[in-house]
């Protein structure tokens, strides 16, 4: 009946019919129960924030009530378990920083599978990491720091958060690109690190550019390069890793939302449709600027094997560095 290209045809109408149509059902089915967006951390958070901030506006397109739930507990396990077992009707869905990627190795017996129990509805946002160090470090560049490493092996500490987090793999994978050897000194959180960084006691540190933007604006940090592919809009001076010689170094801590595994396709895209919306707005964006993030959506099936990559990416550097939480 169909050509090739009238099949194509076909198949296009077919999934546009239904993403319009599931807007609608979405606001009928249930329509006494709120959507429950999960989130693994304590309110209050980035992965909070920016998660209230997708539910306003997801709510305010699709007619319905989004309800962010904080189930804190084993690094946003717990809020990953409770989704990954839940009806995958639309209902609840899971909310998810980058470390939702690394604990698929650094948590053993986990009662889900990081790839396989979830579907995504889109990448929100990316945020880079940058390496900084304290001002008394001679290095002004990443090569020049890396010869420094090199001529002290086993002398130079490194801050981060606590064992397992971004800053910690983070360098962990520098140790591994730049062939140096420095020593982990883990805190409780970045916070309880600052003043040791900024005092010179430990002399560098991978993190998150918002929380080390305003330190380096003060001079009491100096940056030596940004962990994206491309320079960041808020240190445009600040060259990427890849400029510093190490072409296969990226680090991104990233926002995503995911639904139960076999959530019907209807759902995901009008949910992704919807999301593409937030993501274009002006003021959300704005918002997440606030946080050093910039919004990226990437489809679902591009979201989905972003995530499969990164649990990959970082379950060899967990093996290799011999870290493990539980």
């Amino acid at each position: 009946m169909f050509g090739t290209s009238g099949k194509a045809w076909a198949r296009k109408a077919l999934a546009a019919f239904f993403c319009a149509l599931a807007p609608f059902w979405l606001g009928l089915a249930n329509a006494d129960q709120p959507i429950r967006l999960m989130v693994g951390f304590p309110p209050g958070g980035t992965t909070d924030v920016i998660a209230r901030l997708v539910a306003q506006r997801m709510a305010e397109d699709l007619k319905t009530s989004i309800v962010v739930e904080n189930r804190g507990g084993a690094s946003g396990n717990l809020a990953a378990s409770l989704v990954a077992k839940s009806d995958p009707d639309g209902k609840t869905l899971l909310f998810v920083p980058s470390s939702h990627a690394t604990n698929a190795s650094l948590y053993t017996n986990q009662p889900f599978d990081t790839v396989k129990s979830f579907r995504a509805i889109g990448l929100v946002a990316v945020t880079p990491y940058v390496l900084v160090v304290n001002p008394k470090v001679a290095a002004h560049n990443v090569k020049d720091f890396v010869a420094y490493l090199k001529a002290h092996p086993g002398k130079v500490e490194f801050a981060s958060a606590s064992p397992g987090t971004g800053q910690h793999l983070a360098a962990e994978l520098f140790k591994t690109e730049a062939g140096v050897d420095i020593v982990h000194v883990p805190y409780k959180g970045s916070a309880a690190a600052l003043p040791d960084l900024i005092g010179g006691r430990v002399p560098m540190m991978f993190d998150n550019i918002a929380v080390m933007l305003p330190h380096i604006q003060d001079g009491s940090l100096r940056p030596l390069a940004i962990t994206s592919r491309t320079r960041s809009r808020f240190l445009p001076q600040t060259p990427t890793m890849a400029e510093s010689g190490y072409p296969n170094f990226e680090v991104l801590g990233w926002f995503a939302l995911l639904a139960p595994a076999n959530t019907p396709e209807a759902i995901i895209s009008a949910y992704h449709a919807s999301l593409k919306k937030v993501a274009a707005n002006p003021d959300f964006i704005a918002q997440v600027g606030k946080l050093g993030g910039e919004v990226v959506v990437r489809s679902p099936a591009e979201t989905d094997a972003f995530i499969a990559a990164e649990v990959e990416k970082w379950g060899k550097v967990i093996r290799s560095a011999n870290i493990q939480i539980n």
